[in-house]
């Protein structure tokens, strides 16, 4: 018997949302996204991670309104295409980070049946946005919180071609190669103190120069409060594409093929510089912060902001920062069933979004239960979030 869709509207916590029901199998049904918008409907960028879903998994359904403010979605099983390579193309006008799609590959990478090995092109934006942290903060912070749950075997992400916005044209690949059948316990309550911090300063199509001077600002601020301060310098070139690369339609018009279009004349797409920086404890505890210059921004102006930003994430405190906040409590809920895992959060990160995606959990999860009280001994203002397991692991992996 088909189970009954869970039923949500608009658009918000939308990508939550499709991989909780993806890992879980449950079916979901949403109505008016963007019904009042100008523009209604789902945007380009989620019809590709709609495709994506598809590619990565065997049986889904999706049906979809005309005016694409409704949807019904029933998951399949994560097969990761049986281990076979994938090739997902984004479109052109695309104004996601990579790594809007990168999250969603990261979590249901582990309950698969086989390997993943999917590599992301077309209108790939590498560099951090105003929503969507940057590929090196993904690398260095996001898939390391997965080693906290022992997963941490025969993952990679490959940057191919780096690329900033507003249109992208870069190339990244991701491989994933440890799969379980359920998540460790978490149990993760001492932050402990900054011992290092490391960085990438990245300019695509500018001078090399960017890098230093960004390097040089960020350390102006950050040894005032510890010596260990390293960050590579990445210097890559700008992406060549048709004149017409990002305009709405423009693919249709040529069939869908790069040579040839807009009378044979090219442009850089892709074009800029930005810095992304982590900070690590003595306990493995890792805090991040990235940003990409904004138009007319000095380089001296990125690398301050970025410090900056990474202060502040190391002041909110806690053991897991805003960077894989709900990625950590949706592995808690999989793990096994009746288990109680604790994880130590500031405050701060728990605000409206925040307690919507738990709301969310709940629903899908069938009734997740999260606790939460006054973390006692560390810094004021933490939070221990305790989360009791759901044994919600790999179907298509009968052994641990």
């Amino acid at each position: 018997m088909t189970a009954t869709p869970i039923k949500f509207s608009t658009h918000a916590n939308l990508r939550h949302r499709l991989v909780l029901a993806t890992l879980t199998g449950t079916p979901l049904h949403i109505t008016q996204i963007r019904s009042n918008s100008l523009t209604p409907g789902l945007t380009s960028s989620e019809f590709s991670l709609l495709r994506l879903l598809d590619s990565v998994t065997n049986g889904s359904f999706f049906e979809i309104s005309v005016t694409g403010t409704t949807f019904l979605y029933r998951p399949g099983l994560i097969t990761g295409n049986n281990g076979k390579p994938i090739r997902h193309t984004l479109p052109e006008t695309c104004n996601r980070g990579v790594t809007y799609y990168l999250e969603v590959l990261a979590l249901l990478a582990p309950f698969s049946k086989s390997s993943f090995s999917v590599t992301l092109d077309g209108g790939v934006i590498t560099a951090a946005t105003d929503e969507d942290m940057g590929v090196d903060t993904f690398r260095t912070a996001f898939l390391p919180l997965f080693g906290k749950f022992e997963i941490m075997r025969g993952i990679e992400l490959r940057i191919l071609k780096r690329s900033a916005g507003p249109h992208g044209a870069g190339e990244v690949q991701f491989v994933h190669g440890h799969q379980v059948r359920l998540p460790k316990t978490l149990h993760l309550q001492t932050p402990g103190r900054v011992k290092k911090i490391r960085g990438v300063a990245y300019a695509v199509g500018v001078s090399a120069g960017n890098n230093a001077r960004m390097i040089e600002a960020a350390r102006g601020v950050l040894n005032r409060f510890i010596p260990d301060v390293y960050v590579f310098s990445d210097v890559a070139k700008p992406q060549i594409v048709p004149l017409d690369y990002g305009k709405e339609g423009a693919a249709e018009r040529a069939g869908g093929v790069m040579k040839g279009r807009a009378g044979g004349k090219t442009k850089k797409v892709g074009v800029g510089f930005g810095m992304s920086l982590v900070a690590e404890t003595g306990t493995g505890c890792v805090y991040a912060a990235d940003a990409t210059a904004r138009p007319a921004e000095p380089a001296e102006d990125v690398g301050k902001r970025v410090a900056w930003m990474l202060l502040e994430e190391i002041a909110m405190g806690g053991c897991v920062g805003r960077t894989g906040a709900m990625a950590v409590l949706s592995m808690m809920t999989m793990s096994t069933e009746g288990d109680v895992g604790r994880v130590v959060m500031g405050r701060d990160i728990i605000d409206e979004g925040f307690v919507s995606r738990l709301r969310d959990m709940k629903m899908i999860f069938g009734g997740a239960e999260v606790g939460m009280r006054e973390a006692t001994g560390g810094k004021d203002g933490d939070v221990v979030i305790s989360v009791v397991g759901k044994g919600v692991g790999n179907v298509g992996r009968k052994l641990a």
